[in-house]
């Protein structure tokens, strides 16, 4: 398949010539590229909602109508923020001394692209990745697979079971943090007591028996305290315990399929 007969869309994904549209007319210095960055800044500031083509168009100077000549869509737009914003620049390229700790790195350089660029995780799934950011992504992921006994789908399969996980957690610690903000910037160690304290009144062993017996147990309250003098993010400790059991988990699934194999 040659260029030309790329779909537009793809095209500009990978930024190669497209045939559509005449460039008269077109301001000199505005492309894909430019239009795109713009986006992602726009998106890093104020989120997805504040991306819009009339205000691209406005910080670039030009109609939101103008910008059909670069991005197919408010869709496709989206889906070359998305791939841009994910940057090899934080896919982790040392070496790692197992495929297990090659694919923690893997997850938490995700982890990190989620933190720089929070709309990430408010970005829809509507395709299997197709840019080249998203191909750099599962070339390093299955590289560091390489080691493993499985067939190639089966390396996707965890690919896309793992980047699920940090796509899940990243969203979840921002709604957490969303509904934090909303309370009145209340700090989380007092928010998990107090929460602990309420339950407990309201949670009866009758009707809860086990619930009932985690909270009357202060379990938040101990949970709520520093464990050690170093501040640790917990949204980013419960992703990195959660991404751990993940790991053993493909490990422990790992070894009883070769030994099936046996």
């Amino acid at each position: 398949m040659t260029d030309a007969e790329l779909p537009e869309d793809l095209a500009r994904l990978w930024r190669r010539p497209t045939g559509s549209g005449s460039r008269l007319g077109r301001p000199a210095g505005l492309d894909v590229e430019r239009v795109v960055r713009t986006a992602v800044a726009m998106a890093d500031a104020h989120g997805l909602a504040g991306v819009t083509l009339p205000k691209i168009g406005e910080t670039l100077g030009v109609t939101g109508m103008s910008l059909y000549r670069y991005v197919g869509s408010k869709d496709e737009l989206l889906i070359l923020m998305g791939d841009s914003a994910f940057a090899v620049e934080y896919i982790d390229a040392g070496a790692a001394g197992s495929w297990n700790e090659g694919l923690q790195r893997w997850a938490r350089g995700l982890w990190r692209a989620y933190q720089e660029h929070r709309w990430l995780a408010d970005l829809p799934t509507s395709s299997p990745p197709r840019g080249p950011n998203a191909m750099a992504w599962m070339d390093a992921g299955l590289r560091a697979m390489r080691p493993l006994p499985l067939d190639r789908m089966t390396k996707v399969g965890i690919l896309t079971l793992v980047s699920g996980y940090v796509n899940t957690s990243a969203r979840m610690a921002q709604q957490l943090e969303q509904g934090w903000r909303q309370s009145g910037g209340v700090d989380p160690a007092l928010a998990a007591q107090r929460y602990g304290r309420e339950m407990a009144r309201l949670v009866t062993p009758d009707r809860y028996p086990d619930a009932a017996e985690l909270f009357s147990s202060g379990t938040f309250d101990t949970a709520a305290a520093p464990a050690t003098a170093t501040p640790v993010d917990p949204a980013e400790a419960n992703f990195i315990f959660g991404l751990e059991v993940l790991i053993r988990g493909i490990e422990a699934t790992t070894a009883s399929a070769a030994l099936d194999t046996h």
